[in-house]
């Protein structure tokens, strides 16, 4: 099903976590705080949507980097009714696409509902403070857009304008996606 994610309430405070990377490691926010603040993206294996922007995350995350902003992926789908979202599968998928950040595995999808996340991919950007100040797509390019020359970076530019003159981007754009494959309740 495809979704909108939602507008938040900008200045909410980085949720805690503790998930286990691709690379077998629990990690926490502290490991991923870097000076500029952070972006956390809720992404997965299958979605047609995350496969269509996987390079320019990738891409834009290694800009943030060099900003000195860490930057994380969490996968939080039921991985028993879609079983390409593996554990084993976040492996492969990070190695493929060369991933330098971490990719994490929210298994009980506790993360995911304390975000706020609601489809893949779906963004949250959040400043030195940790607090949320971007909510929104990683640009402007729509779904299989062969216009690469015509891309807007807006995740990107909305951290540079946050870092240089800690501005907060104002026109914010829903992020769209798979919707996050949510486990059944017992």
């Amino acid at each position: 099903m495809l979704l909108n994610s939602k507008i938040v309430n900008k200045g909410s405070k980085l949720a805690n976590f503790r998930l286990l990377s691709v690379n077998g490691r629990l990690i926490t926010k502290k490991d991923v705080l870097k000076t500029n603040g952070v972006v956390v993206a809720f992404i997965c294996n299958h979605c047609p949507y995350v496969k269509d922007i996987i390079d320019r995350i990738v891409e834009d995350f290694r800009e943030l980097e060099k900003l000195n902003v860490g930057s994380i992926a969490i996968m939080s789908n039921d991985v028993e009714h879609y079983p390409e979202d593996s554990y084993e599968n976040m492996k492969e998928f990070s190695k493929l696409n060369k991933f330098k950040f971490h990719y994490l595995y929210d298994e009980e999808q506790k993360a995911a509902k304390r975000f706020g996340a609601v489809c893949t991919p779906d963004f949250f950007c959040f400043d030195n403070n940790q607090e949320l100040f971007y909510r929104g797509r990683l640009d402007n390019l729509k779904y299989k857009s062969k216009e690469k020359k015509l891309r807007k970076k807006e995740l990107l530019n909305a951290f540079k304008l946050k870092i240089d003159k800690n501005k907060t981007e104002t026109e914010q754009h829903s992020s769209m996606g798979c919707s996050i494959k949510w486990k059944k309740t017992k």
